[in-house]
């Protein structure tokens, strides 16, 4: 029997009705895997994910193949979203066989977890070359009947190879990530960088938000221009480009060629996030309208079609509708014409737009790749009117899930977009985010990872007290509330508590008390989202800057210390620890003093946010008499009081290239 109904993740529910007999990653389906000597058979996807939806209704909504599922597996369905810790340690089981992640993963386990065998997609029956599932789940199980111990054997060098991963940096520690090792990283990550289109080289092409960030801040202490123009280019092209909705804001979650033009539709709310942080940082240096209109895109996205009813933001929208992949998003000419009328020509030439389509079907995907650098909003009417169109079309599924780590990213992104750009109403959004997952998934000090239909989900996973503490870091830095403050040092002590590797130094990505996997992995690589280590790495930075206690320099410093043993190797995913180093190191705490609102405050505070430093830490002391003026301490060295507004901007740009 399926049982997935009882259950509120929305990708589970879409699989509710197939006929294969789905449990959720539960003790219980464990018990009955050894009880019926039968494997697991595990996939993990997400529900805005195009091809989970193809193998669903190829393989899972079959009649055939769900009995052979059913005869001989235990199946059990994750959502990766849900289950971050699932996915990450059976994807990192995939790896070690020498294949290539994704999703929808599947994979076969022991009755003790221990993956033997896996894979990503797999068509329904065997074709060009690649072997159909019907074929891999008989081959699998006569495997399992007749090799039993080889199964095992198998199994078992997996978990010891897993386990060596989580405790990477403690087999080979040594090599500092320090100023010069920064400077050499950045360097050769630049190289990778396609320099006509931005982002880094090929296709498909991912915003890859991480390491654009890293690159910025090394501009900021080199003064290099290609890593400047690097950040620019990229940020250029993908605004210009198809994976920017020009008509409802936000951007997909990557291009499938190298130009930016065609997307992959679904829309995540953890791209937008870091994309929307990323254009507030580099605004002060590149002020051009197209990025202020990205940024409200996508902060009225989010308000449009992501805020939940209590404030939270959900995870995704799905990048099919009416079962096509990208319907939603695309257009004919017809459609164009009959929602602008003598508007349209013009339109569709400036958005690139042709009677037969520049996509699949006779459909056009919007873009502006041949606009200059500086085109401006002229459009926004015809947009709106598009919009308005766009509306009464079947949309796509919303996962409606509310993630801690992904809310914690959108926070601190809306914080900082909206102090950046002046949009007060925008604070206040991220606000109303921060006080959901306060009061909604948060229990004595510790919190959930998850949220849907009323109900908490799993117990809080490393991504969430980091992304969550880095939020409350930012909201302080903006208001200078001493709650925002004691929220990040409870979430970072309790992620010390529960999370901390006493033997290794870092962070396991699952608390100690709430783990039902083989092996606790220790996360270090940036994904689609930076590393949780790498986060919490900058939030205790951050920390120590801020109150001065050694206790946060102390674990920062292990932390970064823990994966010494692979940024020579593998520094281009672990850009958000290089990050962090550098702010531990660079750090800049500015202090203004001053009436709350006063003209001279206001100077001060001004002078701070027209320049962008990666570094920079800053805190507003409220004072009843006497001139404003401002502080900058580096490497636990204070200015002297500095009352004038260039001169508190030349002190804040000195030591810079």
């Amino acid at each position: 029997m399926n049982r997935l109904h009882l259950e509120t993740s929305p990708y589970l529910l879409q699989h509710k009705d197939n006929p294969v007999h789905w449990r959720a990653w539960n003790p219980e389906a464990f018990e009955e895997s050894k009880l019926l000597n039968r494997p697991i058979l595990l996939s993990v996807g997400y529900a805005a994910c195009h091809w989970c939806h193809v193998m669903a209704h190829e393989s899972f909504e079959n009649g055939e193949i769900a009995n052979l599922i059913n005869q001989h597996f235990i199946p059990v369905k994750v959502d990766r979203e849900e289950r971050p810790d699932v996915d990450l340690i059976y994807q990192q089981s995939l790896s070690l066989t020498g294949q290539h992640g994704g999703w929808p993963l599947t994979m076969f386990l022991t009755p003790e977890g221990d993956s033997f065998w896996g894979g990503t997609y797999f068509p329904p029956f065997a074709n060009f070359g690649r072997p159909g599932f019907a074929d891999i789940l008989l081959s699998i199980a006569k495997h399992w009947q007749e090799s039993p111990s080889q199964v095992r054997h198998n199994a078992q060098q997996v978990r010891a190879a897993l386990q060596s991963l989580a405790q990477l940096g403690q087999a080979d520690a040594g090599l500092e990530c320090g100023p010069a090792f920064q400077d050499f990283a950045a360097s050769q990550l630049v190289q990778d960088i396609d320099p006509e289109f931005g982002g880094f080289a090929g296709a498909p092409k991912f915003p890859q938000i991480p390491s654009l960030t890293f690159l910025w801040r090394s501009w900021r202490k080199s003064g290099s221009k290609q890593m400047r123009r690097a950040v620019l280019n990229t940020l250029d092209c993908m605004i210009k480009g198809g994976i920017h909705d020009h008509v409802g804001g936000g951007f997909a979650r990557y291009a499938t060629d190298n130009r930016w033009l065609v997307p992959h539709f679904e829309k995540m709310l953890y791209d937008n996030a870091q994309i929307l942080e990323l254009l507030a940082l580099v605004w002060p240096e590149n002020k051009k309208l197209p990025y202020l209109m990205a940024a409200e895109g996508i902060v009225g996205w989010l308000a449009r079609e992501m805020k939940g009813p209590l404030g939270g933001l959900c995870a995704s929208l799905d990048a099919d509708s009416e079962g096509e992949e990208g319907l939603y998003y695309t257009w004919t000419q017809d459609e164009i014409e009959a929602a602008l009328g003598t508007l349209a020509p013009t339109f569709m030439k400036a958005h690139g737009a042709h009677a037969d389509g520049n996509w699949e079907n006779g459909r056009n995907i919007l873009h502006r790749l041949n606009a200059p650098d500086d085109w401006d909003d002229s459009f926004a009417p015809d947009l709106q009117m598009l919009l308005k169109a766009r509306q009464s079309r079947t949309p796509p599924g919303r996962d409606d899930k509310i993630l801690a780590d992904w809310n914690g990213m959108a926070i601190a992104a809306m914080a900082r977009a909206g102090w950046v750009f002046d949009r007060a109403d925008w604070v206040v959004a991220a606000r109303d985010a921060y006080r959901f997952v306060l009061t909604h998934m948060t229990k004595e000090g510790r919190l959930y990872h998850s949220w849907c239909a009323g109900k908490s989900g799993t117990p809080g996973v490393l991504d969430d007290y980091a992304q969550m503490a880095r939020a409350a870091l930012a909201i302080h830095e903006i208001t200078g509330e001493e709650a925002f403050l004691s929220h990040a040092r409870v979430w970072a002590e309790t992620a010390i508590a529960h999370h901390w590797d006493d033997v290794g130094g870092g962070f396991f990505l699952t608390a100690a008390d709430a783990c039902d996997l083989p092996v606790r992995a220790k996360p270090f690589h940036d994904n689609a989202t930076p590393s949780g280590n790498g986060v919490m790495a900058e939030v205790m930075a951050r920390l120590f800057h801020v109150t001065g206690e050694n206790i946060w320099l102390e674990r920062c410093q292990a932390t970064l210390k823990a994966f010494s043993g692979a940024y020579e190797r593998q520094f281009q995913g672990m850009t958000s620890l290089l990050g962090a180093a550098g702010h531990l190191e660079g750090g800049m705490l500015v202090s203004v003093h001053g009436g709350l609102h006063a003209q001279d405050t206001d100077l001060l505070i001004g002078a701070v946010l027209d320049l962008s430093l990666p570094d920079r830490i800053l805190r507003f002391l409220e004072q009843d008499e006497g001139p404003a003026y401002a502080t900058v301490c580096r490497d636990q060295v204070c200015s002297a009081p500095i009352f004038d507004a260039d001169a508190l901007r030349n002190e804040l740009l000195s030591g810079y290239a």
